[in-house]
């Protein structure tokens, strides 16, 4: 297969969407652990029996089962938004069919999640706004089990094969215990190289006021470890499916030089999955034939397949800033963050697209981050630990800090819909350079617990 054929293939699939006009519609996804308040493990008993209630509550008549009979995916057909187990029966998913107003969206996240914390919390158990779940240390930590989940932890589970590529970590369940707040936003193809470039340089000012995922673990101090497990897993043995861009791109023509470099790790057949060590796509295409692992009766073996262009569909990345196949960009480096300020990094990324020259322009002529040395990717690495360098002015970083959150609530306004009042919790974070980490750190250090935080980042308001 030429490379020609194989960039074409890319060009339909993640290009050509971007090639109409860009509208007001707004995805959301949180991801939340579920945490027993006693300090036990999760019970997923209670889990299931609350899932029940759910659908019958809400009418999410569209569900699929685990293969013990289980609901791990419930959907309503009019809304589209979906509840979902993420990797696992301790994180609890909500994925919300678009609306063009982030008012609508916010009070149908609300009606659903104080239902839920009003149904576990009689059996003990609630969900919590955080990245990491604060129980993950005597979960179970096992996942859901269905065809996809079962591929993708024996996947991440094979890094030991791979111990002298990168310095990987030793918490392939990583995706059982971390949790994000994603938002996806359409993008034109004409925006499509300045949204990739401009919203790289933003994410180290994202780190800062986003941050909510604390690991003490690895003799490493990070406010934000979900960069760390997802960059140093099996997903980072090819750094172009995760993290960040490391260039600025100059045009479509090198974005689809940069996608074709990504690799990929499963296909189906049959309906079913295989999982074969990672591979770049140019490779994987050339190939007459893969080697890959199948899961049948009960355990895994070695089968044979050929490649097939329409593979292109189970390419994975999990990038930052990672262009999907629906023309829009999915923005995934953002941590759960506390419920009673949930919206607001819906809010800021959207206000940001409104307001896209604006900040490029802002980013372009910064000197209080840019230009004494470090790139994007460098100051993020920096910025997700709990001190920061001395180099960096604090004073002039709160104000760049507030410019950028003063450009999202400009282009909030133009929008005119008033979601600018859901950024009002950035601008305190922006000011005394406090993200919700910082501030549980902070707290836990002058004595409060954990379970303080658990039941103050839950509480439904």
């Amino acid at each position: 297969m030429t490379t020609e054929t194989i960039d074409e293939v890319i060009y339909e699939r993640f290009i050509k969407p971007t090639g109409r006009k860009r509208s007001a519609a707004v995805g959301l996804e949180f991801e939340f652990p579920i945490v027993n308040t006693k300090g036990k493990a999760v019970d997923f008993s209670v889990v299931h029996r609350f899932t029940d209630e759910f659908v019958d509550k809400f009418d999410f008549s569209d569900t699929s089962k685990d293969d013990d009979g289980y609901i791990y995916l419930a959907a309503d057909p009019k809304t589209g938004d979906s509840i979902s187990y993420d990797c696992s029966y301790n994180t609890l998913e909500f994925s919300f069919g678009v609306e063009d107003d982030i008012y609508i969206l916010s009070k149908r996240f609300r009606e659903y999640f104080c239902f839920v914390n009003s149904v576990l919390m009689k059996d003990d158990h609630m969900i919590t706004g955080m990245g990491i779940n604060p129980g993950y240390a005597v979960n179970k930590n096992v996942p859901v089990v269905n065809e996809r989940y079962r591929m993708l932890f024996h996947h991440l589970c094979s890094y030991e094969n791979y111990e002298k590529e990168i310095l990987f970590h030793d918490h392939p369940n990583f995706g059982l215990f971390s949790c994000a707040s994603q938002v996806q936003l359409d993008v034109e193809e004409d925006d499509l190289v300045e949204v990739l470039n401009t919203f790289t340089k933003l994410e180290p000012l994202k780190a800062l006021i986003f941050a909510n995922s604390i690991w003490t673990e690895d003799n490493n101090d990070f406010l934000c470890s979900r960069d760390y497990f997802w960059r140093n897993s099996l997903h980072g043995l090819n750094r172009h499916n995760v993290d960040m861009y490391g260039l600025s791109f100059e045009s479509i023509e090198e974005i689809l030089l940069y996608i074709r470099s990504m690799s990929l790790y499963c296909v189906m057949r049959d309906g079913r999955y295989i999982n074969f060590n990672p591979i770049p796509l140019v490779e994987y295409f050339s190939s007459d034939s893969i080697e890959g692992d199948l899961f049948e009766d009960g355990q895994y073996k070695k089968v044979t397949f050929k490649p097939e262009i329409t593979d292109i569909r189970y390419l994975r990345s999990f990038k930052f800033e990672d262009l999907t196949f629906r023309g829009t960009v999915e923005f995934r480096s953002v941590c759960e963050q506390p419920v009673s300020e949930i919206m607001a990094a819906g809010a800021f990324h959207t206000g940001l697209m409104e307001n896209l020259h604006s900040l490029t322009h802002l980013l372009e002529n910064d000197n209080v981050i840019y230009h004494k040395g470090y790139n994007a990717s460098e100051l993020r690495r920096q910025f997700v630990k709990s001190s920061l360098p001395d180099i960096y002015d604090k004073k002039e970083l709160s104000k760049l800090l507030i410019k950028t959150v003063e450009l999202a609530a400009d282009g909030l306004k133009i929008r005119a819909k008033g979601e600018e009042k859901f950024l009002e919790p950035l601008y305190e974070r922006a000011e005394k350079l406090l993200s919700p980490a910082a501030q549980m750190r902070a707290g836990m250090e002058s004595g409060k617990s954990m379970s303080d935080y658990i039941n103050e980042y839950g509480a439904c308001v």
